[in-house]
């Protein structure tokens, strides 16, 4: 612990002596202690302390001297400014730590003679989180195992636990003649009143997964395995931190802390600003609105971000502001009052070690005070009024009541066809018997009580929001499918009436997106993606992304592919929104839509593999390699892209797998990607992810799902049809062992760079391109794929150019044209016609998806999208990228391709 070159050791010792009875007393009592702290050897005064217990007669004897040694140097060590609060309250907690060890530890010895295996402590409160106050009481939770506990032959294990737990609270709690260690509170313990001492760990499992109430998630919250069994203690955490941290962002929190909150502002009948009789944890303003300010901001958004999972409060709120949850002026203000307000309360408890949190009246405040260093007592109220005032404020700003005149207040029967025609909507008579019948039992999402009663108080601002929409009607008819389709909906409702503005975005997706709203009718949660500083982000690269979609604690194979499914769920919906916002270029959405899938693809496939090793283990000197092609390979995909791969494998076809069933290669490989394919694409109970296609694979739909490498390169070689060498020209090794990519790599070069001949080449294409033309025609005025000059043409078009000269071959067709044009064998003009056709074509797909013309509010931000004033800029822009098109492929291949028609603009 750092001493501090400023400490004024001198000066604390004075006012300990003259304004802390207790502390002036053990020094007196402890000499050697007392010169270390006056020579400001701090950490010699530490160490010392640590060895008061030596030598005692018993463990509880030991103990107690210890706390008393400890806490007299670290009470002078922060009078001094020596010992920051944060080390103060460490050292405080880790004793604490020790010392519920050891007083566990002897209980047990003592009857049986074993170590504590079985028996677990919990440590909650400003013990978990290592904040333990100068003269706190402990709030542990004990556990026992049953099957591990030690106990004598005849015990009953219960009865065992109990008499250890008994102990152990009278070793520490007890007031002797060398004092007490702690008082332990056992009351957080699952039903406290009603249970036993200690709590049986399957008792307490089944508890907090079904009965446990919002008060315990936030207690939890700090939890931590503190003594006793560790191991077993931390098992016990990982077994329920889907209860504290729940999947979906709950901003029914904010109701739990809020009703907490008033019962005990209610119960607390004390001054609500300093002064005489305030409680400086309990009273407005206080500690206890610090931390719960913390604590709601983390149960709302730390499932999410486990970045949120700390357990200090200072820890807590450096990390909400760092992740953007809160503002970083917040987090400093709050922060520092925290700090001020605990080292105030020290200074409470210092002068009889008592565990008050009180200012007294009179003298004695002037006596606080002055032990702290100000003038008198009124300085002191002074500075907390300040600090408190700003707490309650932002406290006050969070949790409120949801009564308050600036809320909606619910509309229903007749009011609420008033309301209708007020906000302009036609036939409100008829519009208001609808909306009440969602409330009649058909709906699921609107069964219970409360969301019912959640929905009628957030039905005026979706209402006002509707119709300040482009098409009101159409945003009611599809918020209308969302509550059908959700299966429930009260988070949703919660998360709309504590965060209003997320009702804009939440229309702008029903009025523009219809592909996003039925998605969200699905997933309503998915809506907890737009909060943060990271809603409107790109993500990062695929391993970053690849990062969020592994769940290491997964317990199974199916909670890992759930895993998959929602967190790529949650990137594709927040790059839908940020798509139908134009807050990103759609170029980079798609790009970004293709790290999501490879991602994806990335860790379903290593999940698939250590599932599949369980069995039949591993095929030694062999892998599975996914090949990526079209618009994967390309790294540029759209909302409704299919996963176009190929699967292939290392190695010969020798031996077999060394697994407890071991399969021959070709076998074992051909399973191993049915595996992966099903990881990817079977709907789990977070719904479907891709779907994937295989069908460009040696041979099509009638050749094995996997292959060799050296059969997949004989086969390039001796059987491919020139379309199959086109599509390679877009291939991209995605998985797999850097050695393994760089060997397929290869095998696609040696393909692609063979000489052809070229009147062959160019037969082959526009045969194919013309029997495409014919079977697969465009679907509307909107097809930036298919319509003759768009994109289908153009890549057609880059393929031949790549095999004919063997030259540009990249899987990206951007980097491929761009070599081209850089070699004179395209115009210029067509680096900007593939970029807005590829932005037309991304956009599209969520703000066009029949490839009609869209409604005007579709419209308007389809064109904002890809850059154009309106529409119709829009569409004059796309049919002069298609002739742009045309014009090189007739430069290519002596023959026009059909014009871009002055229909097609329509």
């Amino acid at each position: 612990m750092d001493a501090g070159a400023d400490a004024d050791w001198e000066g604390a010792l004075a006012r300990a002596r003259a304004h802390a009875p207790y502390l002036a007393r053990a020094l007196d009592r402890m000499p050697a202690i007392a010169d270390l702290l006056a020579a400001g050897d701090g950490t010699g005064a530490l160490a010392l302390a640590a060895k008061a217990g030596e030598g005692a007669a018993d463990v509880g004897v030991a103990l107690r001297r210890e706390k008393r040694a400890l806490g007299t140097a670290l009470a002078v060590g922060d009078l001094a400014g020596a010992f920051p609060l944060f080390e103060v309250t460490g050292a405080l907690s880790a004793f604490a730590d020790r010392a519920l060890g050891a007083a566990m530890a002897d209980a047990i010895a003592r009857r049986t003679g074993a170590e504590p295996a079985g028996m677990i402590a919990l440590a909650l409160g400003k013990h978990g989180a290592r904040e333990l106050n100068y003269s706190s009481d402990i709030d542990p939770i004990l556990l026992y195992d049953p099957e591990a506990l030690p106990r004598r032959e005849r015990d009953d294990p219960a009865e065992a636990a109990q008499r250890y737990a008994r102990e152990t609270v009278r070793l520490l709690g007890d007031v002797t003649s060398e004092g007490y260690v702690f008082r332990v509170d056992l009351r957080l313990r699952p039903a406290s009143e009603v249970s036993p001492l200690a709590i049986p760990v399957g008792a307490a499992l089944t508890h907090y997964e079904s009965s446990a109430l919002a008060w315990e998630r936030a207690a939890f919250i700090r939890a931590r395995a503190a003594a006793g069994d560790v191991a077993a203690g931390e098992d016990f955490l990982a077994a329920i931190r889907s209860f504290v941290w729940r999947r979906s962002l709950d901003f029914g929190a904010i109701g739990d802390i809020r009703r907490l909150t008033l019962r005990i502002r209610a119960s607390h009948a004390g001054p609500t600003e300093p002064g005489p009789g305030y409680n400086l944890k309990l009273g407005r303003g206080g500690i206890r609105e610090i931390e719960f300010f913390a604590q709601t901001h983390q149960l709302i958004h730390g499932a999410r971000d486990p970045s949120l999972r700390v357990r200090g409060t200072r820890a807590a709120l450096d990390a909400l502001a760092a992740a953007g949850v809160i503002a970083g002026e917040d987090a400093l203000a709050l922060g520092e009052a925290y700090d001020r307000l605990r080292m105030v309360e020290h200074r409470l408890q210092m002068v009889e070690d008592q565990q008050t949190h009180v200012l007294p009246a009179g003298d004695a405040l002037d006596n606080v005070a002055r032990l702290d260093g100000m003038a008198d007592g009124a300085a002191l109220v002074a500075e907390l009024s300040g600090i408190v005032a700003g707490v309650a404020a932002r406290y006050d700003a969070l949790i409120a009541d949801d009564e308050d005149a600036s809320r909606p207040v619910a509309v229903r029967g007749d009011g609420l066809a008033r309301r209708l025609e007020e906000l302009g909507f036609a036939d409100p008579d008829r519009l208001a018997k609808r909306i009440g019948s969602w409330s009649d039992g058909r709906i699921r999402s609107l069964r219970s009580e409360p969301a019912r009663a959640a929905f009628e108080t957030l039905l005026p601002v979706l209402l006002e929001r509707f119709a300040a929409a482009s098409e009101p009607e159409q945003a009611l008819n599809r918020w209308e499918r969302v509550l059908l389709a959700a299966p429930s909906a009260l988070n949703l409702f919660n998360l709309l009436l504590q965060r209003p503005g997320l009702a804009d975005q939440l229309v702008r997706v029903l009025v523009l997106a219809p592909t996003l709203a039925d998605e969200l009718g699905r997933r309503p949660e998915l809506l907890d993606t737009l909060i943060g500083k990271s809603a409107l982000e790109l993500p990062g690269d695929v391993a970053a992304i690849a990062g969020r979609m592994r769940d290491e604690g997964a317990p199974d194979y199916e909670r890992q592919l759930d895993r998959i499914r929602r967190v790529t769920g949650e990137l594709r919906f927040g790059l839908g929104v940020q798509t139908i916002a134009a807050t990103h270029d759609p170029l980079a959405i798609g790009m970004a839509l293709s790290r999501t899938a490879e991602a994806a693809l990335e860790v379903a496939q290593a999940a698939a593999i250590a599932e599949f090793e369980r069995v039949h283990g591993r095929v030694p000197g062999g892998e599975l390699v996914v090949l990526g092609l079209g618009r994967l390979g390309g790294g540029t995909l759209t909302h409704a892209s299919d996963l176009d791969v190929i699967y292939l494998f290392t190695g010969g076809f020798e031996g077999e797998s060394d697994g407890e069933r071991p399969l021959g290669p070709t076998h074992y490989f051909n399973r191993l990607a049915q595996r992966v394919t099903a990881a990817l694409s079977v709907p789990t109970a977070e719904g479907a992810l891709y779907e994937v296609d295989t069908r460009l694979r040696p041979q099509g739909a009638q050749g094995p799902l996997a292959v060799s490498f050296d059969a997949f390169a004989r086969y390039q070689r001796e059987e491919a049809w020139t379309w199959e060498h086109m599509a390679l020209a877009r291939a991209r090794p995605l998985t797999g062992s850097p050695a393994a990519r760089a060997e397929l790599a290869a095998i696609i070069a040696s393909v692609l760079e063979r000489p052809r001949d070229a009147d062959t080449l160019r037969g082959d294409v526009l045969r194919m391109r013309a029997e495409m033309a014919t079977h697969k025609p465009p679907q509307g005025p909107l097809d930036a794929k298919l319509m003759r000059g768009g994109l289908v043409d153009l890549e057609f078009l880059v393929h031949y150019l790549q095999l004919r000269d063997r030259t540009a071959f990249d899987p990206d067709l951007g980097t491929a044209v761009d070599t081209l044009v850089n070699e004179g064998k395209l115009p210029a003009a067509v680096r900007e016609a593939l970029a807005l056709m590829t932005r037309l074509l991304v956009a599209g797909r969520l703000l066009a998806p029949d490839l009609a013309r869209p409604s005007p509010a579709a419209a308007a931000a389809l064109a904002e999208a890809c850059g154009a004033a309106d529409l119709d800029a829009l569409l004059h822009a796309f049919a002069a990228a298609r002739q742009d098109v045309a014009t090189a492929w007739t430069d290519s291949f002596g023959e026009d391709l059909a014009a871009p028609q002055t229909g097609d603009t329509e």
